[in-house]
């Protein structure tokens, strides 16, 4: 794999990896807070240091603050670890919480898999902290409970054990020269199951690998309508990557939502060459390295926030 954004997402969730087993228990459900900080009040302090020590939700009325990218959300739920028709992966990273809508939006989902690709169900990826807010490693979104990665690996006919669900690995659906699908791992039941989370009516988006957009284009039959929520995004070649709007009646306008996607299926040569172009699959390294950006602030997020960190702990 030789692009630069691909090598970095494998780069971070390396480090992600890492840091979460030094900060839990491996396979465990029980987080536990990481080292106390020597100046928390330091206002140069990254606020993700501030939201990755809080293991519960805020004891607050739910309501989500900010935007996807820079945001918390208070009275968060957590997605039970195991269901029927799904299982939480990477426990020990503690992001299995998420607005009410988002959780009942999973659970909804994970059934109609069943129904209508024949899966026994999926495996949930990384959701949100329980508080919210940026994260210590990995994603730059995911911050207000409204986001969820759904492996493209179905969930197996058996309890998946601790170990397995902080080591095993989805299923690459990329081919390795990155222009299409591999036909080795992606099946019809795939885009059945991506096509059935689109539907949902407040589902916003869904990011796919550009090649998984492409196969789906491809291969969609009968109503394409729903193609025009699903979006190339670098990475996402082993899962995808659910948003929701902002819930109905959020509180003050706090809650941020993205514009509606642009109508059209998105399927088009010219929607999608930008994806395929040999500088963006291969691009060449920069003479200088960049700068790392400074870590994003508590002040820089919602006021809101500040009030989401400092409420107690809702009862476990």
């Amino acid at each position: 794999m030789t692009s630069r954004p691909i090598l970095a997402l494998l780069i971070s969730a390396a480090v992600l990896g890492a840091s979460a087993a030094l900060a839990q228990d491996k396979g465990s459900v029980d987080a536990k807070p990481l080292p106390p900080l020597a100046n928390p009040n330091d206002p140069k302090l990254g606020a993700k240091e501030l939201f990755g020590r809080k293991v519960l939700p805020a004891a607050m009325p739910t309501h989500v603050v900010g935007f996807y990218a820079k945001g918390c959300i208070a009275g968060a739920e957590g997605l039970p670890i195991n269901g029927e028709t799904w299982q939480v992966m990477r426990l020990s990273r503690n992001r299995y919480w998420a607005h009410p809508d988002m959780v009942a939006l999973i659970k909804r989902l994970s059934a109609k898999v069943r129904k209508d690709a024949g899966w026994p169900g999926i495996l949930v990826g990384d959701m949100s902290q329980p508080r919210g807010g940026p994260m210590i490693t990995g994603h730059a979104s995911h911050q207000v409970g409204l986001d969820a990665d759904i492996w493209l690996t179905p969930m197996p006919k058996r309890q998946l054990s601790r170990n397995e669900r902080e080591e095993m690995s989805a299923v690459m659906m990329v081919r390795s020269d990155r222009l299409d699908i591999d036909p080795n791992a992606w099946t019809p039941t795939h885009l059945s199951v991506i096509r059935d989370a689109a539907q949902e009516p407040t589902v916003q988006r869904i990011f796919v690998n550009a090649a998984i957009k492409k196969a789906l284009c491809r291969e969609a039959k009968g109503d394409r309508s729903w193609l025009s929520k699903v979006r190339p995004m670098y990475g996402h070649d082993y899962h995808f990557h659910i948003r929701i709007k902002c819930p109905p009646g959020s509180s003050g306008g706090e809650c941020e939502s993205q514009p509606e996607p642009s109508e059209g299926e998105g399927c088009s040569a010219g929607d999608l060459a930008y994806w395929f172009k040999d500088s963006v699959l291969h691009p060449k390294p920069p003479k200088e390295p960049p700068k790392p950006k400074p870590p994003m602030t508590l002040a820089q997020l919602p006021a809101a926030c500040k009030q989401v960190l400092a409420a107690p702990d809702a009862k476990p």
